[in-house]
């Protein structure tokens, strides 16, 4: 597995990972599986233990990932950000690899493959080693999709938003009273709570931040997507 150290936001599918070096973690971003799914590896540089973020598909690259050697990180935890079954492909194969919990919401934790080890509410939170990821529950997109929130106290913040929050919308919803219930979530518990540096990393895609899509809310709420 090739990793970039420059870290762009941008990953394609089936090519290299790219890693983010924070002062007490890192994070790599990396494109598994036909429909362009982010699984993200945190890893706290003082401990090495690690978190996966939605173990999407390619167990094997998800491995690779993660490395083969004495030195590769503890993967502790697997956190599944929805119960969509392109975020959950991976999840046993990766988990039982690799002796790690798994953690997803409540309202999600019906249909994934295995049930997880924890069940997590909005204002819980989950560690990478000494690094703490504050848990967010967006409702909406599905009723237990979960954000993850690691506040760098050296630098801005890091949102992991699975498809709740993308560059140009929030995600897919089946209904207005679902849209609306997904924006007015994304609105208060992230826009108007966080600062604008906060950096988004997307289920899909490419990142972004929290100030580069605040100024079209009103647009997409107009719109009804």
């Amino acid at each position: 597995m090739n990793v970039v150290e420059e870290y762009t936001g941008h990953v394609e599918p089936g090519g290299d990972a790219a890693r983010r070096t924070l002062a007490a973690l890192t994070i790599t971003k990396l494109s598994v599986g036909p429909m362009d799914n982010n699984a993200y590896l945190l890893v706290c540089r003082e401990t090495n233990e690690a978190l996966l973020i939605d173990a999407a598909n390619d167990p094997e690259r998800i491995s690779d990932l993660i490395g083969h050697g004495a030195d590769r990180p503890a993967l502790r935890t697997v956190v599944t950000t929805h119960q969509h079954a392109d975020h959950w492909q991976a999840l046993g194969a990766v988990a039982g690899a690799n002796g790690s919990n798994t953690a997803a919401h409540p309202l999600d934790a019906e249909p994934l493959p295995i049930p997880p080890d924890f069940l997590v509410e909005h204002g819980d939170s989950l560690k990478a080693g000494t690094c703490a990821l504050e848990v967010i529950h967006l409702r909406g997109h599905t009723p237990g999709s979960i954000a993850l929130l690691y506040r760098d106290p050296e630098g801005h913040g890091h949102l992991f938003t699975g498809d709740s929050l993308f560059p140009g919308g929030v995600g897919k919803t089946g209904s207005p009273e679902l849209f609306t219930s997904l924006l007015d979530d994304v609105s208060e518990r992230l826009f108007d709570a966080l600062p604008d540096d906060t950096w988004v990393y997307p289920g899909h895609g490419d990142d972004t931040t929290l100030g580069a899509e605040k100024p079209k809310l009103a647009e997409w709420r107009e719109r009804g997507w």
